[in-house]
C-alpha cells in the first residue's frame, strides 16, 4: 500500500489510503508510529496531500519550520 510521509512544520506525519479515506499517523523519532486523528476528506487525491496538512496545521509554522514537504519513503511500495 502506497504511504506518504511528509514533514510538516518540523513534525513527520504518514498518511496511508484506506477503504475510508485516508489513516494518518504521526512517526517519532525512533521511527515509531502513532495514529492522528484528523480528518482528510476520502476524495483527496494523494496529489492534494501536502497542501492539505499546510492549511490545517499552518499555525506550527515557524521562522525555521515554515513548510510542509513530502519525504520519500524507502521500502513504502509493497510493504
Amino acid at each position: 500500500m502506497p504511504r506518504h510521509r511528509f514533514n510538516v512544520f518540523g513534525r513527520i506525519l504518514d498518511l496511508e489510503p484506506c477503504p475510508s479515506g485516508w489513516r494518518c499517523y504521526a512517526v517519532g523519532q525512533d521511527g515509531k508510529r502513532a495514529p492522528v486523528q484528523l480528518a482528510v476528506p476520502a476524495d483527496l487525491p494523494a496529489s492534494d496531500l501536502g497542501q492539505y496538512l499546510y492549511d490545517i496545521y499552518h499555525e506550527l509554522a515557524t521562522g525555521s519550520r515554515g513548510d510542509v514537504v513530502e519525504i520519500s519513503v524507502s521500502g513504502s511500495q509493497g510493504a
